[in-house]
């Protein structure tokens, strides 16, 4: 019979040591790394909803101006084409306008830069007929009218797409676009 001395035992328990601590090192920087991508995710997903709210002005200054209109006819100051422009195939973000030149929001947006655009959804710029050249939304029919009365006349009202760009401080760009009339 073989005896196995103490002295090799020492060493044999000193590589399941090294073996053990280097598995809990790997599984310890693992566990730090998925950590660390919760965080980056969930500030991610802030900065999105917090450049979403800043656009939120961005419509509402876009909305204001379409209001105030004078003539829907004429393209005005870099932000409103009386025409729809070419949009990008993937994005549907008009490709034909410059953001670098449209009007920037002023006050009320922090750390943002909130740039908009608004284009009349009509495809000639002078319009006379509204139901067939432009996007039009026709108001409800009252009870009182009927489709086949010889008078009867929808009104309609225009649309208008107002597209928003707002860029953070690193760069990040949020675009949004909505959909909205000015009646008549």
């Amino acid at each position: 019979m073989k005896r196995i001395t103490l002295q090799a035992q020492r060493g044999a328990t000193m590589l399941m040591v090294i073996i053990l601590m280097a598995v809990m090192l790997l599984g310890g920087l693992a566990l730090a790394r998925m950590t660390e991508t919760g965080f980056l995710i969930s500030g991610n997903v802030a900065s999105k909803d917090a450049s979403v709210h800043a656009a939120e002005v961005g419509w509402n200054v876009a909305y204001a101006q379409v209001k105030a209109l004078a003539d829907e006819n004429a393209d005005t100051g870099g932000w409103y084409w009386a025409t729809m422009q070419a949009t990008s195939a993937t994005t549907g973000i008009p490709s034909a306008i410059n953001f670098d030149a449209t009007p920037v929001v002023a006050g009320g947006v922090e750390r943002y830069a909130v740039t908009y655009a608004v284009e009349r959804m009509c495809n000639i710029a002078a319009v006379t007929v509204a139901s067939r050249e432009c996007l039009v939304k026709q108001a409800d029919v009252l009870q009182d009218q009927s489709f086949d009365a010889p008078d009867y006349q929808p009104k309609n009202s225009r649309q208008f797409r107002i597209t928003v760009r707002v860029t953070d401080a690193r760069g990040t760009q949020t675009w949004t676009q909505s959909l909205v009339t000015k009646g008549g």
